[in-house]
């Protein structure tokens, strides 16, 4: 679906950077699963809002790459003489100390940008880790909270390998969700109501409800929240 997405964006958005659609499009994946959707939603966006969303998020991303570059710009300053790398080898003898070629110089920079590229990958993983959350609480809001919570507390346990293992996840939590309401629904335990029988917790739901909302947790495991857990 994010191919789709970025196509779509491509399309609509001509000359708009890549790497800002591609993260635009990384993002929107998860809240769509047809064509149809994505189009949509895709077609809501101005060209003004594209743009502007792409220049905040490279804004500090480009202030970071270049404080980074002149930092270790000025250390290898400090620390080595740059000199043109000459056509014939030199013997042992007429080698200089501290003397850098082209690709010495090339190896130590892709060490030195190897932390801000780790940084940036766990500022996306955080991002699509806080979507994915929203995501999930969408689709529990009309659900009695010791339910919620108890989803919630096991989703910040578990990691996901690749978006299709989310996705399978949050489809077949999507159905467990809906058959947990018709349950409530079918038992008169609407989350909306008040409850006719019993003292109602601090949420507003009677000791019975509370009950079965707990029995019904514990009989489908641990770990069973309609998606497979990958820790």
């Amino acid at each position: 679906m994010k191919d789709k997405i970025l196509a779509l964006l491509k399309e609509n958005f001509k000359g708009a950077r890549e790497d800002g659609l591609n993260h635009i499009a990384n993002v929107l994946s998860f809240q769509v699963n047809t064509d149809e959707e994505a189009k949509t939603l895709v077609d809501k966006f101005t060209a003004e809002q594209i743009n502007s969303f792409i220049t905040d998020w490279r804004k500090s991303a480009d202030a970071e790459i270049t404080k980074a570059n002149q930092t270790f710009e000025a250390n290898l300053k400090n620390k080595f003489d740059f000199v043109e790398k000459p056509k014939a080898e030199p013997s042992p003898n007429q080698k200089k100390d501290n003397v850098l070629d082209a690709e010495a110089i090339k190896t130590l920079l892709a060490e030195a940008m190897k932390p801000f590229a780790e940084k940036v990958s766990a500022f996306e993983t955080q991002t699509v880790s806080a979507n994915r959350r929203e995501m999930i609480v969408k689709e529990l809001e009309n659900l009695p909270n010791s339910y919620k919570e108890k989803i919630l507390k096991d989703f910040n346990r578990m990691s996901f390998a690749d978006d299709n293992a989310f996705t399978t996840y949050f489809d077949e939590t999507k159905t467990d969700v809906a058959a947990f309401s018709q349950e409530l629904a079918n038992k008169g335990l609407n989350a909306h109501d008040k409850p006719a029988f019993g003292s109602p917790n601090k949420d507003g739901v009677s000791a019975a409800v509370e009950s079965y909302i707990k029995d019904t947790i514990e009989n489908k495991g641990k770990n069973d929240l309609g998606g497979k857990s990958l820790i």
